[in-house]
């Protein structure tokens, strides 16, 4: 019956006549010239209306003798015999991607099922060591074994020991791609999953720090070579890559002789360089490989004097292999083997330069997202914003990235000198006389009267800071810690009118900034935008003349998950009408995580930071007690970096490089400032943040606020199971009301808000205490309390009438009733504070 049914579906698809199914069940026979008028108009609109049908009926002559609504029924089966064609597509997809990944999975059980049954062995054989009585002979051999080089550099002097060293270098990273010849372990935070990118995993015990992935992507493996032989593209810390020497190898393969300079991520190490072999070539199943190594010598290689700001770093035998996939696609295994010298940097640095989970961070994931990128935009799966292409955004990211790079490492061969500096001053000011900013024939006029760019540089130790809130803080909340009028400096160098120094053209900058996206990478790990500042000229004349500025910024690491990922924030203004080829001068920061001490159980001490500083709020003994002696185990520190750049003119110099100076230390000091809000004090009780400076910690308030409150008011402030413990301080935050403390001083300012407190007047814990009481007033308000102040320093309390009050940003908030009490100190004689409930506000 079946094949009855299938031929005579053929016969029918085959021939001059279809029939169709309509909505009685009946079919309707359409002729092939029906077919092909019906199939035009669902082209042009697959739904059509009524009108449209009808219309359709009346134009084509062919189709009088069918009704409209059996027209209407056709429509409804082709959509759904579209439907059911994209789903069919879909599904072939998502189950050749499964099928490939399942195999990716296999293999990788197979090498785990082998490396279980080696280490069996390896636990077998040292149980037999230490029962037996030749000790003697067992340390001797394993000295031995200790101080055979695995992977010794290698002399690149006799070209005809090239190809050799290259057959070795292929077998090694073979055995670390898919063998055991590493210990790998799962990547700390990256499960794998159906949404995930691919497989990531770090050394365990081995020389040097290592780092593997493995991933399915829909590119063909040629290509993938090519992307990831490109490494200035995807790594934003490779500085240069020069090939010196390239010939042929067996099996169509080639031989390169590279040297390589990478970035120092801070002002305190030097960079690092590689000096190495590349060898690319296809195994007998169709893999493609490259694989690299160091080579010892200089041999054709790098010009000592260029390399004489770098340290030389070895690369062990890394590389990439590059399997095709049934049905398209690739698997590919992503092996990065490294040994940065870390003896060469400062002793608080090394755990950065000793930590595997950095090379996953920085090299190994970065390389494979970088391709899955390319994949998705190749297949038009990434829509960016303001219509411009995804090569261009790339290129302005990987501008800003390494502009901000090269301002940190300051460079002699870019034209980089040190400025004045005794060795003694914690802010470094570099100057470049030579630095074109990337200008353009188009730009060359704008800039002609630059004398250089100028760079004010300074490194810092955060404690207990997690970058990831941090840099999330820094980008969110711009005014806490930015100058605008120096932004508006800068970005007058850009325009084609000449600029002044600071202060000589007033500004007055209102609101908050405005971001607007410009492009994601695919798990958001990197976000590029356009910062708007709206600005206004405070000079007479050009009082109704717009003075905004546009920012360009990309920031990256804000995952509290991603452990051992740098943090970044770097931004530069940019013309308003955004060209491709725009000149720019990134300033920005960047926090290097070090490697924490092993202490699981604080991980998740910051899983749950909030950019509205409540971890500045868990503070107490009753905290302690929990943490205390995890917590002296416990590590979390990280490296800031701070680079600004300016443009001068000559006649200027010394001004711009106090100016500079000057503001730096500025956004160092709120940075602290802003660091010792979100540091969480339960790590170290001793340094933990306080309100303000003399206030008691904040669970200490919590219990002063409500205990006050029920004294002067004679009922509870919170519910009576929420009086006792640090949970008081949890209640008190989440209060529906608009909680504030402000103190006794001739100029009261807040020293405290709970949650709804900060939301009503827009702000941050870190920037109430810059707002004063009378400002949140208007008149009536003021008057309402002045008039009743003496009332609560007599009574204790006082209610004041519904009104209206204003938020930072300037919008009105209104109010049912305000309750206003004394808040005394523990031993209900001294007052601390005054207490204020906005009770049952609103935005207006």
């Amino acid at each position: 019956m079946a094949m009855v049914v299938a031929q005579q579906h053929r016969e029918s698809s085959s021939g001059s006549i279809d029939k169709h199914l309509d909505a009685a069940g009946k079919y309707v026979r359409y002729t092939a010239e029906q077919i092909e008028a019906l199939e035009r108009v669902y082209a042009e609109c697959p739904k059509p209306s009524s009108l449209r049908r009808q219309q359709l009926i009346r134009d084509c002559p062919i189709l009088a003798n069918i009704e409209p609504k059996q027209i209407k029924v056709w429509f409804q089966n082709r959509r759904c015999r579209e439907k059911q064609r994209k789903e069919a597509c879909q599904l072939q997809t998502v189950n050749r991607k499964l099928s490939a990944m399942n195999k990716l999975l296999m293999e990788e059980n197979d090498r785990l099922q082998k490396q279980v049954s080696q280490l069996v062995c390896e636990n077998g054989y040292m149980r037999q060591q230490l029962h037996s009585a030749s000790a003697a002979t067992t340390d001797a051999s394993s000295d031995s074994a200790v101080t055979t080089p695995q992977h010794s550099l290698r002399d690149a002097s006799n070209p005809a020991g090239l190809l050799s060293i290259a057959e070795e270098t292929l077998a090694e990273f073979l055995a670390k791609a898919t063998g055991t010849a590493v210990d790998w372990v799962q990547m700390p935070g990256m499960k794998p999953g159906p949404d995930s990118v691919g497989i990531f995993a770090i050394s365990h015990s081995c020389s040097g720090v290592a780092a593997r992935a493995c991933g399915l992507v829909s590119l063909e493996p040629t290509k993938i070579a090519e992307i990831l032989k490109d490494r200035p593209s995807w790594f934003r810390d490779c500085r240069s890559l020069e090939v010196f020497t390239m010939f042929p190898a067996g099996n169509g393969g080639t031989i390169e002789l590279i040297y390589t300079q990478i970035y120092a991520p801070t002002t305190l190490a030097p960079a690092r360089d590689f000096w190495t072999l590349r060898y690319t070539t296809n195994l007998d199943n169709g893999s493609l490989v490259v694989c690299e190594r160091s080579l010892s010598g200089s041999g054709a290689g790098p010009n000592p004097a260029a390399a004489a700001q770098f340290v030389r770093a070895e690369m062990l035998p890394s590389g990439y292999l590059v399997r095709p996939c049934e049905g398209g696609g690739s698997i590919i295994h992503i092996v990065d083997h490294l040994n940065f010298e870390a003896w060469s940097v400062p002793e608080v640095l090394r755990p950065f330069y000793e930590s595997s989970k950095v090379v996953a961070q920085q090299m190994t994931i970065p390389s494979l997202r970088y391709i899955r990128q390319i994949a998705q935009e190749t297949s038009g799966e990434v829509v960016y914003g303001m219509g411009r292409q995804p090569a261009v955004l790339r290129t302005f990211s990987q501008r800003l990235s390494r502009g901000f790079n090269d301002a940190v490492n300051g460079f002699n061969d870019d034209g980089w000198s040190i400025m004045n500096c005794d060795g003694t001053e914690d802010v470094i000011v570099a100057v470049n006389s030579t630095k074109s900013l990337g200008i353009t024939s188009s730009h060359s006029n704008s800039l002609s009267s630059l004398g250089g760019i100028l760079c004010a540089k300074a490194s810092m130790l955060l404690q207990n800071v997690p970058p990831a809130v941090l840099i999330r803080l820094l980008r969110e909340h711009r005014s806490e810690w930015a100058d605008f009028n120096i932004d508006a400096y800068s970005a007058s160098a850009l325009k084609a009118s000449s600029f002044a120094y600071p202060g000589m053209r007033p500004m007055r900058f209102t609101g908050n900034p405005i971001i607007m996206p410009l492009g994601y990478t695919i798990e958001h790990e990197e976000m590029l935008e356009v910062i708007r500042l709206e600005g206004h000229s405070l000079a007479q004349e050009d009082a109704f003349v717009s003075r905004d500025i546009h920012l360009l910024q990309i920031c990256s690491g804000i995952d509290e998950k991603a452990v051992g990922a740098c943090s970044e924030l770097v931004f530069a203004p940019i013309d308003e009408m955004f060209p491709d080829d725009a000149p720019l001068l990134p300033s920005g920061f960047r926090i290097s995580p070090l490697d924490t001490k092993p202490c699981d159980t604080q991980d998740t001490l910051t899983a749950h930071r909030t950019l509205d500083l409540t971890s500045s709020l868990e503070v107490g003994p009753a905290t302690n007690s929990a943490s205390g002696d995890a917590s002296s185990n416990y590590n979390a520190r990280s490296v800031l970096t701070i680079a600004f750049q300016f443009p001068f003119e000559n006649s200027l110099l010394d001004n711009i490089a106090a100016m500079a100076r000057q503001y730096v230390r500025s956004v160092i000091s709120s940075v602290q400032r802003v660091a010792m809000a979100i540091s969480p004090s339960r790590l170290n009780p001793t340094v933990g943040p306080k309100l303000s400076p003399g206030s008691p910690e904040a669970l200490t308030l919590a219990h002063w606020i409500c205990q006050s409150y029920s004294y002067h008011l004679g009922t509870e402030l919170l519910r009576s199971d929420s009086v006792g413990g640090d949970i008081v301080l949890k209640h008190l935050w989440h209060h529906p009301d608009a909680i504030l403390c402000c103190s006794l001083k001739s100029l009261p300012v807040f020293i405290f808000a709970n949650q709804a407190g900060l939301d009503m007047l827009e702000t941050t814990l870190v920037a109430l205490q810059d707002i004063t009481l009378d400002k949140i007033f208007d008149d009536s308000g003021r008057k309402a309390l002045y008039s009743d102040f003496a009332k609560i320093m007599q009574q204790g309390f006082a209610c004041l009438p519904a009104g209206i009050c204003m938020s930072t940003m300037g919008r009105h908030v209104s109010y049912e009733q305000t309750i206003a009490w004394k808040v005394l100190a523990a031993e209900e004689t001294t007052v601390h504070c005054l207490a204020f409930s906005f009770v049952n506000w609103s935005f207006v």
